[in-house]
């Protein structure tokens, strides 16, 4: 199968992404995970995409797209694939389309992570992380510490990130209206979208996300 899975920040985009990918046996293709991975290993794109971000600018959309066609040309994506961050706008998602059509290959569906504003900011805002070891992320409401504003793990400080501040998180959320929302309406209208509610534990999401991909 080949997949998009969409949704606001917030909406487990990533854990879902894990799960259904092994749950289909395809490989999870995640935008960070293609940047990282060409960054680290020095190709041209790579390169290229660091010297921009250094810059302190957006890495255009044909690098993005570069990235992305020359990940699913691989041959663990021969049988499909999960898309988790790309495509991120509507030009994106034209790109996918044409890439497809030249393979004569088609996506099976676009998942959408279905998650309320104010949710997304509660489950982001409340996130606290240990100053010794952020791999130790707690939540205010989720997951909170025996004490509070101390690990549980190692007894260190746990305090609140810069980029999940509520204003923070919010401004994330526009970027997300304005640039990556359209693309619900584009693949709405070729009749690919399965929206998804995003409520609930991580198993339950997963298993309507494979309930719906079965219909």
């Amino acid at each position: 199968m080949r997949i998009v899975l969409v949704g606001p920040p917030g909406a487990g985009k990533g854990t879902q992404a894990a799960f259904l990918a092994k749950n289909l046996s395809i490989p999870h293709i995640s935008t960070g995970d293609l940047f990282r991975a060409n960054i680290s290993k020095g190709t041209e794109l790579g390169r290229k995409a660091k010297a921009i971000m250094e810059a302190g600018q957006l890495v255009p959309d044909e690098i993005t797209i570069a990235m992305a066609q020359d990940r699913m040309e691989q041959a663990d994506a021969a049988g499909g694939f999960l898309l988790d961050g790309f495509p991120r706008n509507v030009s994106q998602a034209e790109a996918l389309d044409a890439y497809l059509k030249a393979g004569d290959l088609k996506l099976d569906a676009v998942l959408d992570l279905e998650v309320e504003e104010d949710e997304v900011v509660k489950r982001i805002a409340g996130r606290r992380v240990c100053r010794n070891d952020s791999s130790h992320v707690f939540h205010v409401t989720y997951a909170a510490p025996k004490a509070e504003g101390v690990c549980d793990t190692c007894g260190g400080e746990l305090y609140q990130r810069g980029d999940d501040s509520e204003e923070t998180v919010r401004n994330r959320l526009d970027v997300y209206h304005t640039q990556t929302e359209p693309i619900i309406d584009y693949y709405k209208a070729q009749g690919l979208l399965v929206t998804i509610p995003a409520l609930g534990e991580v198993a339950d999401v997963t298993q309507r996300a494979m309930d719906a991909l079965k219909k």
